[in-house]
């Protein structure tokens, strides 16, 4: 079922997750540790990410040293199929332009159509660590909202070889990323929701936020959205802060803002058990205020860690 089918039968605010693969040699027991704790509450859909490769220079015998690809997080597709037949539970695969030509983003597209997964989110991707700014493959797509519309092309029978016959339709549901608080690539929040309704042009059909810790910040982008005839479904993303280094790290990787507030507060506390309370009860009277505000979906960002999760749902179930 689509996201967008979801959110209009449901009768009250709906639960998502977002899990990321485990790394590579791992197993995808993780995975089902983490959905078996999450399952408690319904969720509409699990959106799995897809982490893109990273090239490391290794010294050989002599010191010369080595270029090597290596990807730290693989198995989005597999994980995406294995969830949805264990637990019967429609699941959004993340697509990016970093890393594919439009061929190889088509054959993906074609293998998730096969596996019955209905919804996709198409981001552009972060940039490789190894260079300073997003570089797109030869062939491959510079921005999202190139990436919606192959995508939507699809959806209408078209496809990348322009000699292929009788090619059916694909019916993905799109989804893509906006950001409160802007992109950090952006010089302002005006240019940004500019390029977010190119994406909605191409066709997208939902919106999922970046995470923000002031629903202020939230409830301005809604508006800002209303006012530029925006008008699909906006999911608003959430994570509780859980450590002081957090602090630093989540703003610096990010780029979002952090109440005062809550600032103080976490620097005041004596343990990191103290931390994880303040940042999971700040995360519980954020979900309880956007649910009274009637968003379609809380979309929690689980970064693999379940259990924090799993207390502020139960507090707003």
């Amino acid at each position: 079922m689509k996201v967008t089918q979801h959110i209009a039968e449901a009768k009250d605010t709906l639960f998502s997750f977002e899990i990321l693969p485990p790394l590579k040699g791992s197993t995808i027991d993780s995975i089902y540790r983490t959905m078996d704790t999450l399952m408690e509450f319904a969720p509409a859909f699990i959106d799995v990410t897809y982490h893109r490769e990273e090239f490391v220079y290794r010294e050989e015998p002599g010191g010369l040293l080595r270029k090597k690809i290596i990807k730290k997080r693989p198995g989005t597709v597999g994980i995406c199929a294995a969830i949805g037949n264990k637990y019967k539970i429609d699941t959004v695969p993340h697509i990016i332009c970093g890393g594919f030509t439009a061929d190889e983003t088509e054959d993906a597209l074609i293998d998730l159509r096969f596996l019955g997964i209905d919804n996709v989110l198409a981001l552009r991707g972060d940039p490789i660590k190894s260079q300073p700014d997003f570089r797109p493959e030869p062939g491959g797509h510079a921005y999202a909202a190139d990436l919606v519309g192959q995508i939507k092309k699809m959806n209408e029978g078209s496809y990348q070889d322009p000699e292929l016959k009788n090619t059916e339709r694909t019916d993905f549901c799109i989804g893509v990323a906006g950001y409160p608080e802007k992109h950090f690539e952006a010089p302002n929040l005006n240019t940004d929701l500019f390029y977010l309704e190119q994406k909605i042009a191409n066709g997208a059909d939902y919106i999922v936020t970046q995470m923000f810790f002031d629903n202020n910040a939230f409830f301005d982008f809604q508006n800002k959205c209303k006012e530029r005839n925006i008008h699909v479904p906006i999911i608003p993303g959430i994570k509780p802060i859980t450590s002081k280094k957090q602090l630093v790290s989540i703003p610096k990787h990010f780029f979002i803002n952090l109440p005062d507030v809550l600032v103080e507060n976490i620097l005041k506390a004596k343990s990191d058990t103290e931390v994880k309370e303040i940042g999971i009860e700040w995360c519980i009277q954020q979900c309880k205020e956007l649910k009274a505000a009637g968003v379609p979906v809380l979309h929690f960002y689980t970064m693999g860690k379940s259990e924090e999760t799993a207390k502020i749902a139960k507090a707003v179930w």
